[in-house]
């Protein structure tokens, strides 16, 4: 390691081996025709003086490269990130070089390199994206230079960027996306309108009466105090409590699209807890599987996403059978005003409600619970198909079978007064947040 802080070690480029072969075999050559031998040796000492004096220049010249890496203090995961490599040649020559940014190995990524090309005294960068399919933490190893000058036969290895850590959190770069949502009735792609069916119980303020109000809301005695038509105005009711409970048992670890079903949750669940807090509800989280995990009292502070997303990070899904006993026992103690209570599960077969019905039904009897869990969209893609095959035949019989038994428990869970949304994973943020607001509309939250 030299003065500057970086390792640097001296490689032969692909064009200094391939003159070099090329007078290998004009010396055999010249066994055979005498007058050849002259010249190669000529151009065999040009290259190797050629090569010297790029030595010197690469490792003796006055100058450096630095570089930095720049990218978000974390990311976000199931969307790119742009990361950047900003770099200055302070060499008094051009540089042409390969980098190579040493990726967390959670990418796999093998064969990751980048071309650039400085000029004197100059700056340069390189940018990409990276997509993490997974939460947790990342570490990015040196940035890894071979430069080279003008002549193009000696490259030197520099290191010249340090191993930094970054952490992957929760879709939160989605949240901006899903905030118009909160405070509009815009119709955005992918999302319903939810038509109001009463007005919510909360007084906001009177003011005068424009066309296309509703005359139902005219204030005849604030009408007969000006000389106006005035009409009352009203608001959401506020300070509801909204929990999402998150089922992390083994029903959670089915993949989809590089991430688990667990990960399509946390991401559904931030964005609608980001949103309720801007509706000025109180937004809570539990977090369980064979025991109860992590529990965030309901809030509406001004760290409570901050919270909510610090929690949801460190989520990891587990292999056992998640205990839904324990999940009413918590919410009976914890949970004393009847809150809007969002669990993400799976279930995957009928009899495997029927053995946590009991449970959900005694939550339900002092909350308003909405199950939420997923649809095989490989099963609905052979649904859609027509076999004509006998084995083609028996899949599909299966698969409207696995059909069937969603259907089924969607149909058990509405005999108990229970919400349900069945959904696949592409559509769960938005359907949940559409439910959300359907109940706010409807005065059920």
């Amino acid at each position: 390691m030299n003065k500057k802080g970086y390792i640097a070690s001296l490689f032969f480029s692909k064009r200094w081996f391939l003159l070099l072969g090329a007078c290998v075999i004009l010396f055999f050559v010249s066994f055979f025709v005498e007058f050849l031998f002259q010249p190669v040796v000529a151009i065999t000492l040009a290259i190797l003086l050629l090569s010297v004096a790029e030595y010197v220049l690469l490792f003796f010249s006055r100058g450096e490269i630095k570089a930095m890496r720049i990218m978000p203090a974390r990311f976000s995961i199931g969307d790119e990130n742009l990361v950047k490599i900003s770099i200055n040649n302070s060499f008094p020559f051009r540089v042409t070089a390969m980098l190579i940014d040493e990726l967390p190995f959670q990418f796999q990524e093998r064969n990751f390199n980048k071309y650039i090309t400085i000029g004197y005294k100059s700056d340069g960068s390189v940018s990409y994206t990276l997509k993490p399919l997974s939460r947790g933490e990342y570490s990015f190893g040196h940035v890894v230079l071979f430069a080279s000058s003008p002549i193009g036969l000696v490259r030197r290895r520099l290191r010249i960027a340090e191993p930094t850590v970054v952490k992957v959190y929760p879709a939160y770069q989605q949240l901006r996306k899903y905030q118009l949502m909160a405070i509009s009735d815009i119709t955005l792609t992918g999302v319903k309108k939810v038509r109001r069916l009463g007005h919510s119980l909360e007084f906001e303020k009177i003011k005068d009466y424009v066309q296309g109000d509703d005359v139902r809301t005219i204030n005849w005695k604030a009408t007969a105090r000006s000389s106006n038509l005035m009409v009352n105005t009203y608001t959401d009711a506020r300070q509801q409590q909204i929990y999402c409970l998150v089922d992390k048992g083994r029903n959670m670890k089915m993949p989809f699209e590089g991430m688990t079903l667990l990960d399509h949750s946390i991401n559904a669940c931030l964005a609608l807890l980001n949103v309720a807090l801007m509706k000025q509800d109180k937004a809570g989280l539990i977090t369980f599987s064979d025991k109860i995990n992590d529990i965030v009292a309901a809030d509406r502070r001004n760290d409570q996403l901050h919270r909510l997303i610090e929690t949801l990070y460190k989520q990891q899904t587990q292999f056992k059978e998640s205990d839904y006993e324990a999940v009413w026992t918590t919410i009976h103690r914890r949970i004393t005003q009847r809150s809007l209570v969002l669990l993400f599960t799976n279930f995957e077969t009928h009899s495997s409600l029927e053995r946590q019905l009991p449970f959900l039904k005694k939550i339900a009897h002092r909350h308003l619970v909405c199950v939420i869990f997923f649809q095989n969209t490989l099963l609905k893609e052979i649904h859609e198909t027509n076999p004509d095959s006998i084995e083609g035949i028996y899949i599909k019989t299966i698969a409207d079978q696995f059909d069937l038994e969603k259907r089924l428990i969607v149909k058990e869970l509405r005999m108990h007064g229970i919400l349900s949304i069945l959904t696949t994973p592409q559509r769960l943020t938005v359907d949940v947040i559409n439910k959300y607001l359907e109940l706010k509309a409807r005065q059920m939250v």
